[in-house]
């Protein structure tokens, strides 16, 4: 039978009995006498079938296989929680088709047609786009429901309800990192943010804004500096301001390639990090770690977060009528000093 997906229709005529009874091989329901049992479970074992494909699997020719997209495997973020998922992923004896879009719609469009036509069981995904545009979310929407497949969101400004996630709270983290760093006795705080079209930016923005007028410190325009969340473009930002006098004595760096972007400036400029300049980091860098590099940061677990966005999935495709579900992931603010 070699790479074919098989049916019941076709298992039932390999070992020459009736669909209704392979239906109740697959599913331990209902009697079949021990010698059927056994042909019907050899075909299946021959077909190199994991136990727990299900007769509604076979049916429908779906396949042992669920799909991750995530916007920027170059992103160690992203890295990390795809860590997570294999992990578990393993372990549950299923296999792993991997898409990267780049934060292009157009890739994360033929992601998601292609994974229709391999019929994967599942799907994790982290959304390139604002999906918080209702235009935006009804494709969106569309698209995963004609992949008919349970499907798990990831770390995703999404707000739709027919489908489970792992998110965090962008606004919230954002808040208490900038809050953390006005307790530490900073009065005049820069941010290097990113696109605010993007959901994601907005929030970290608008915590930002929020936790200096909820401590009594006006909004700096001056102190805004507008990037794309890469690292080349913080780096020149960060260059800039160096420069031309304009580093202020502390600066929250929205994402992880900004921070480097804008660490990788400074060294170059050799302004010495919590002397010349305090960092607050939107997530821990483990190679700065390596280095010694002084920066306060905001940390998440990303690879907790895989674990949990992969065991939601896998029970998903368990329990296919359980109520949604939508988690929080925590974190926590360290200070280097």
């Amino acid at each position: 039978m070699g790479e074919k997906l098989l049916t019941i229709e076709d298992i039932a005529q390999a070992a020459n009995v009736a669909k209704s009874t392979v239906s109740r091989v697959l599913n331990n329901s209902g009697y079949v006498g021990k010698e059927t049992r056994e042909r019907v479970e050899k075909v299946i074992a021959e077909s190199n079938y994991t136990p727990w494909v299900t007769a509604r699997n076979l049916s429908k020719q779906m396949s042992n296989t669920i799909g991750v997209v995530v916007s920027e495997i170059t992103n160690p973020y992203f890295a990390r929680a795809f860590e997570g998922i294999s992990e578990v992923i393993d372990k549950n004896d299923m296999n792993i088709i991997f898409c990267n879009t780049d934060r292009t719609p157009d890739k994360e469009e033929q992601a998601l047609r292609m994974l229709q036509e391999k019929r994967v069981r599942g799907i994790i995904i982290s959304p390139v786009i604002d999906y918080d545009v209702p235009e935006k979310a009804k494709l969106f929407r569309s698209q995963l429901e004609s992949i008919s497949a349970p499907t798990v969101l990831l770390d995703a400004p999404v707000d739709l309800d027919l489908w489970d996630g792992v998110f965090f709270d962008n606004f919230d983290g954002a808040y208490h990192a900038v809050k953390a760093m006005i307790s530490s006795g900073h009065r005049q705080i820069g941010i290097i943010t990113g696109d605010r079209k993007n959901k994601v930016v907005r929030e970290r923005h608008r915590g930002y804004i929020k936790a200096l007028k909820d401590s009594g410190l006006k909004v700096d325009p001056s102190l805004v500096f507008v990037g794309d969340y890469t690292v080349e473009t913080a780096y020149r930002i960060g260059k800039s301001m160096i420069q031309a006098g304009m580093l202020p004595p502390a600066i929250f760096t929205a994402n992880n390639f900004t921070t480097i972007g804008f660490i990788k400036a400074c060294i170059e400029e050799k302004v010495e990090l919590e002397k010349d300049v305090s960092v607050m980091a939107f997530d821990k860098l483990d190679e700065y770690d390596i280095f010694g590099l002084k920066y306060n940061r905001l940390e998440r677990d990303p690879r907790a977060m895989g674990r949990m966005a992969a065991g939601m999935l896998v029970t998903r495709i368990q329990y296919p009528d359980m109520p949604r579900s939508r988690k929080i992931i925590p974190s926590k603010i360290v200070m280097c000093r």
